[in-house]
């Protein structure tokens, strides 16, 4: 009986299935009791009488054997719910003589000391608070609480004669982690340094925060592992400037209209939009001025052309050609449209053409081109350098005369660069309008589209990864008898950030329709316009650099070894190059009943970046 364990907790509990399971068995047999006692028999002769006689006198005897294993189940039941109380009652007469005594015991070296004779100390309750002392004679230390955002984690509380040290609480983002507590005096190990905090962008340059140390021992126990340390952040990706305002745009043309006189009337070109700046966007240029002749007069007309838009962080979009319309007059010829600007401002994106105006008239008929789209402007914000990782804690030292060192934390892993920001887009050319005759035997040409703007390149690179955290030292061993610690691994260097895209060229814009309007009409479509040139992508980041595994600690003078240096991290990847932004789209020619018109080219595609170097 001396390895007997009883637990009240466990006796009730089985006590409550065994009535369950018993009180199932009584309905089942309850159930079987009519149909297994009154066996009618089969037939009316003398075997079949007496066959069925046997089973029903088999079926009582049944039942009656159940009633007493039901009595005997009842009755095993209640002494085991008996002696589950009993041992209830009986744990808690005898716990509350020894609490009372041991509160006795501890209150004067509480009150005087601070801490208890007897018993562990209290963990850590708030962030960063370090755990209490244990008892002065017997008693672990508490546990270190975790520390808040840039706060180092708790430290571990001391041991007093017997007992081991508290571990040390694991550090807030980008910072340290808690230290060990110290073993006790006589036996105990120290405790365990608590983890480093991970880095963040904008707290010690992202940076993993340092492993806590292990504790020592002092004459008999092993010293307490190193805490690892914390992960480097993740570089900030780079990031083009956000424009914080537009340029005024450009005035409309004066639009000119006839009554059916016989003269010519020209609509009034569109204001160029107004010039940005490298934060400030370019102003869309004005509508070009419309001319309109009304029947009874001979006069042409003439559209006044769009307004170029202004070059700034963003291009302004150009403005519209004016349209010509004359019902009496022989000759039409709407406005072009304006050009998209160009952009300055670090992957600014070209501004859009201008629409060709529409155009109508009896004999000629020349519809406005579509303006080209601006250029996109290269990029020049590289991505930001992952933080490196943190060093680990060391380990802590065995006892006096006899212990093993801790071994050392490993080193934290360096962050991730961040990547490049991307090139700016290339404008879109806009296409052409249509163009229209009213008589027969009339020339009817439509306009061209506009050439997409190129796209801007990604010139900052991808960030470099942070480099791995060396590895924490391995504790010494006893002075006179010990191991010394491991020492902790090096962590690894972050991944190199991703070179930034290019920007993708502009598309062209559709050519003009070219629709007659009688008999014997020359119609020729507008060409559509070329795409634009696509942005090279940029390099990648370099991988971090591995780090260096930390150095193993002495053994002990009379009896033990040195520990082994930790192996050393690897080396992080090199950023993927960026892709090369996509050529823009050839505009679709415009129709003719005579000849329709060629369809643009496809812009280039840019170059993809070199990945970067492996760390």
């Amino acid at each position: 009986m001396l390895y007997v364990v009883a637990s009240p907790d466990l006796m009730t509990a089985a006590a409550t299935n065994l009535a369950e399971i018993g009180s199932a068995i009584s309905t089942a047999n309850g159930a079987a009791a009519l149909p297994t006692v009154e066996v009618v028999a089969a037939a009316a002769d003398e075997v079949s009488t007496q066959i069925a006689a046997l089973f029903g006198a088999h079926a009582r005897s049944y039942q009656t054997l159940s009633t007493q294993a039901a009595a005997f189940h009842s009755r095993f039941v209640q002494a085991l719910t008996t002696a589950a109380a009993s041992y209830a009652s009986v744990e808690a007469a005898n716990a509350s003589p020894l609490q009372v005594a041991l509160d006795v015991i501890n209150a004067p070296a509480q009150t005087l000391l601070g801490r208890p004779l007897i018993g562990n100390g209290a963990d850590g309750s708030t962030p960063g608070q370090a755990g209490g002392p244990g008892g002065l004679l017997y008693g672990n230390g508490g546990n270190g609480a975790a520390g808040g955002p840039n706060q180092a984690g708790g430290a571990g509380g001391n041991a007093g004669l017997i007992g081991n040290g508290g571990a040390g609480g694991a550090g807030g983002v980008g910072a340290v982690g808690g230290n060990r507590g110290t073993g006790g005096l006589l036996f105990g190990n120290g405790g365990a340094g608590g983890q480093g905090g991970l880095g963040l962008a904008g707290i010690n340059g992202g940076s993993g925060g340092q492993g806590g140390h292990g504790g020592n021992a002092i004459l008999f126990g092993q010293g307490g592992a190193g805490g690892p340390g914390g992960t480097g952040a993740m570089g900030v990706a780079g990031t083009n400037p956000t424009p914080i305002g537009t340029a005024a745009p450009g005035s409309d043309g004066v639009n000119q209209i006839g009554n059916g006189g016989n003269t010519d009337l020209t609509g009034g070109a569109g204001g160029d939009g107004n010039a940005g700046s490298t934060t400030v966007n370019g102003g869309n240029g004005g509508t070009g001025g419309a001319a309109r002749n009304s029947s009874g007069g001979t006069g042409n007309s003439f559209g006044g052309a769009g307004g170029a838009g202004g070059d700034g962080a963003n291009g302004g979009d150009g403005g519209a050609g004016g349209e010509a319309l004359t019902e009496g007059g022989a000759t039409a010829v709407s406005g072009a449209g304006g050009k998209g600007g160009n952009a300055e401002a670090s992957g600014g994106a070209g501004g859009n053409g201008g629409k060709g105006g529409f155009a109508q008239a009896t004999t000629s008929v020349t519809g406005g081109n579509g303006g080209n789209g601006g250029n996109g402007h290269d990029s020049n914000a590289p991505g930001g350098a992952g933080g490196s990782g943190g060093v680990g804690g060391d380990g802590g030292r065995g006892g006096l005369l006899a212990g093993n060192g801790g071994t050392g934390g490993a080193g934290g892993n360096g962050g991730t660069g961040g990547a490049g920001a991307p090139g700016g887009a290339g404008g879109a050319g806009r296409k052409a309008d249509i163009a229209n005759s009213l008589g027969d035997n009339a020339t009817v040409t439509g306009g061209n589209g506009g050439t997409g703007g190129d796209g801007g390149s990604a010139l900052g690179t991808g960030g470099a990864g942070g480099a791995g955290g060396l590895g924490g030292h391995g504790g010494a061993g006893g002075l006179l008898i010990g191991n010394g610690g491991a020492g902790g691994a090096g962590g690894l260097g972050g991944a190199g950030g991703a070179g930034g895209a290019g920007g993708e060229g502009g598309a062209g814009g559709a050519g003009g329709e070219a629709i007659p309007g009688g008999a014997s009409t020359n119609s020729a479509g507008g060409d559509g316009g070329a795409g634009g040139t696509g942005g090279n992508g940029g390099d990648g980041g370099a991988g971090g650099a591995p780090g260096l595994g930390g150095a193993g600690g002495a053994g002990g003078w009379l009896i033990g070894q040195s520990g082994s240096t930790g192996g050393g991290g690897a080396g992080g990847a090199g950023g993927a190059g960026g892709a090369g932004g996509a050529g823009g789209s050839g505009g679709a020619g415009g129709h003719g009943d005579t000849t329709s018109g060629k369809n643009g080219s496809s812009g280039t595609a840019g170059f993809d970046g070199n990945p970067g170097q492996p760390g």
